[in-house]
């Protein structure tokens, strides 16, 4: 797997309207159910209790929170690109976003990226980009939508 490198706002417009890459695949796990619904005080028993998901719920397991899949999509775009010469990033936006697909316990999950639009906002790079959550052996992805990120690089240095 190729990362795709970005260093500028110019860097960026090669790939508009381009698929950018997909990230390996990761495991969700029931411990990380566990840890995410500790931190977001969310213990619906469809994600914590797999014996009552095994015999009550829709699913057959438990699964995990929509917003643990979402909350991966850092890590796994990471992987599909590196934005070097940043001085930071702002998550901006999320847009058409949808969650289709319940990620059971122990499924693996791949993240999908394409350049939607890429626009310089007087020195601010406002990135929007088309992502889908895939489900290894799953026909429906989990979610699908746009992430909007602004990037703010550094200027550029000037040969003395």
């Amino acid at each position: 797997m190729s990362q795709v490198i970005i260093r500028s706002f110019e860097d960026f417009e090669k790939y508009n309207g381009q698929e950018l890459g997909t990230s390996e695949y990761f495991k969700i796990t029931q411990g990380q159910i566990n840890l995410f619904a500790d931190a977001t005080h969310d213990h619906q028993w469809i994600h914590t209790d797999p014996e009552r998901a095994k015999n009550e719920g829709a699913f057959g397991n438990t699964i995990a929170h929509g917003y643990l899949t979402l909350s991966i999509v850092p890590y796994l775009w990471e992987q599909i690109v590196k934005v070097e010469n940043l001085k930071m990033m702002i998550n901006y936006g999320i847009e058409s976003f949808r969650f289709a697909q319940a990620v059971t316990v122990d499924s693996e999950v791949r993240l999908v990226a394409k350049l939607k639009n890429v626009a310089n906002l007087r020195g601010t790079v406002k990135a929007e980009v088309e992502v889908k959550l895939e489900i290894k052996d799953q026909r429906k992805a989990a979610f699908t939508g746009v992430l909007v990120f602004l990037y703010h690089f550094l200027p550029a240095e000037s040969g003395s």
